[in-house]
């Protein structure tokens, strides 16, 4: 068995427990799901050692959560039991959906037909659902209203599903590595999670709220408080890395019958006798020591809630991996913090025109180091993100913006002593005596000697653990998944990828990069778990299986 490669993504498990007490927890979880007759077969969790066999381990796991940040967390949150109801007095301001509310005021939303619910909405987000939700949660927010959420929530233990949810740091996934110095571009109301309002989280820990917007290392304390307030911690485990992700075995009529690693034998055993390890799941633990500790799990559902800020984008050309030229906030960040920059005349390149280039323009315009900024777009493409932006809770986006349009390179003109951006613009190479090759749309190419070279264009998912890199999942499968132009693909309503059941996929990987609309991917994924652990429980009460299914 080899040993496993560390390039992989998010979260993971362990081995072996330190706290007896959360290993009973989820045993009897896991008895109380599944029912009394695994009996004395189960005396652990389902984790084996990895040189073992898949029999080894008799428990599946209901569902295994991949990342543990706000998407994975609010998942876990729904999973545990909170249902949310429409509040007694509330009334939505979209009469037809109220209506549409009322009549099943006696229901939780997750009980409710979320395509009927969803039907004629309009948001910021291609998914119904995140719609659906965010509206009921913050409605009307996109018209500049603060009306509070129609929704109360209720804990109702018996609606439990167990799970993992399983990462690499502190829940909070991404927020603990964002730079500190910056604001976030939602505000502080949007960035929270159900049943615990953001303000009055603030306002527990004794800090003043200037304004509407924060900063992220404060959102990163919050969904790691959040996680202790509701008391989802027994489903969190953290210094995690998957290595593998992978199907057990497939029905004999489910497609080329191609990823089966069980034996035909096995195939042949009487399904209602063989346990539903649809997922096999393997990474490691990194312990204290700074050793890792692998791990072997088995899971009905898989959840991907990995987020897509793993591996930054790279422009593919030639210098691109010199010493000079970094690829992330915390690089640049952190080079600015040793001195490295300091004093140097010659200026730091800055690629891509979105907010996270805009930030790094921001923190060298601070310290006074110059900047060259280079982008494909012109300063007048409709699409650019500061167009979408209010200028008064904006006010540092758009100061960019203004000198992204006032301070341009001409051929007649010299760089700017403190910035100069070039529109219409793209990198052709960088070279090893620190010098980059620019070309503009129509052919003109200028070199430039640099101080450092950032590289903001994007980022994409570490899906390394999944076939394929996961590219299979996506809209377009001959392509890697990303954010804005190849999405997973999945089902409307429930969030299960369409090209591989029992899979589900929520949050930037199918499109919601903000948190506000990530939320709906927990509700979908809820609803559809909920509903088949009824059907399989009716069938087991009416006798037709074993009790596992």
């Amino acid at each position: 068995m080899p040993v496993w490669c560390c390039r992989c993504s998010l979260a993971g498990h362990f081995r072996n427990y330190s706290d007896t007490e959360t290993e009973g927890e989820i045993f009897n979880s896991l008895v109380q799901y599944f029912g009394d007759n695994l009996g004395q077969k189960v005396k652990a969790m389902p984790l084996v050692e990895e040189t073992s066999l898949l029999e080894d381990s008799s428990v599946t796991l209901p569902v295994v959560v991949i990342g543990n940040g706000p998407s994975g967390i609010c998942l876990s949150y729904m999973l545990s039991g909170y249902r949310p109801y429409l509040s007694s007095e509330a009334i939505h301001p979209n009469a037809i959906l109220h209506s549409k509310l009322e009549e099943g005021r006696h229901l939780s939303i997750v009980d409710q037909d979320l395509e009927y619910l969803s039907e004629g909405l309009e948001g910021r987000s291609s998914n119904p659902v995140a719609v659906l939700f965010d509206t009921l949660l913050h409605p009307d927010a996109d018209f500049g209203y603060d009306y509070p959420s129609v929704l109360h929530w209720k804990l109702e233990q018996h609606h439990y599903i167990p799970h993992l949810v399983l990462g690499k740091g502190p829940p909070g996934g991404a927020w603990h590595n964002m730079e500190g110095s910056m604001l976030t571009i939602s505000f502080g109301n949007w960035m929270e999670l159900p049943g615990l309002k953001f303000k009055d989280w603030v306002s527990s820990k004794r800090r003043n709220l200037k304004g509407d917007r924060v900063m992220p290392e404060e959102i990163a304390r919050y969904y790691k408080h959040y996680v202790k307030v509701m008391g989802l911690q027994k489903n969190f485990r953290e210094n995690t890395y998957i290595t593998s992700v992978s199907r057990l075995y497939r029905d004999q009529g489910d497609g080329d019958g191609q990823d089966r690693n069980i034996s035909t034998q096995h195939l042949q055993i009487e399904k209602s006798k063989l346990i539903k390890r649809n997922w096999e799941i393997r990474g490691y633990q990194r312990v204290a020591d700074g050793s890792h500790v692998p791990f072997c799990l088995f899971a009905e559902n898989v959840a991907l809630a990995t987020g897509t800020l793993d591996s930054p984008a790279h422009l593919e050309i030639e210098g691109e991996d010199l010493p000079f030229v970094f690829h992330s906030m915390p690089e640049f960040g952190a080079a600015i913090g040793k001195g490295k920059l300091r004093g140097k005349a010659d200026p730091v390149l800055i690629v891509g025109s979105g907010l996270t280039a805009a930030d790094a323009i921001l923190c060298a315009y601070n310290n006074n180091i110059p900047v060259i900024h280079v982008f494909r777009r012109r300063v007048t493409d409709p699409s650019l993100i500061f167009k979408q932006l209010p200028k008064k809770l904006y006010p540092e986006y758009h100061k960019v913006y203004h000198m992204m349009c006032t301070q341009s390179y001409s051929v007649d003109s010299t760089l700017l002593s403190d910035y100069t951006s070039f529109p219409e613009h793209h990198v052709l190479s960088f070279k090893s005596d620190m010098k980059c090759i620019l070309q503009s749309i129509s052919g003109l190419k200028k070199i430039f000697k640099l101080s450092a070279a950032v590289v903001l264009i994007g980022s994409h998912p570490n899906l390394s653990f999944l076939k394929e890199q996961g590219c299979y999942l996506g809209h377009n499968s001959s392509q890697p998944i990303t954010c804005k132009t190849n999405p997973v693909e999945i089902d409307a309503y429930t969030y299960e990828c369409v090209k591989e059941a029992n899979l589900f996929a929520l949050g930037p990987l199918v499109g919601d990069n903000f948190v506000r609309f990530l939320k709906g991917g927990a509700l979908g994924v809820t609803r559809c778990l909920a509903m088949r652990q009824k059907k399989k429980h009716l069938f087991v009460e009416r006798g037709g299986g074993d009790g596992i299914a």
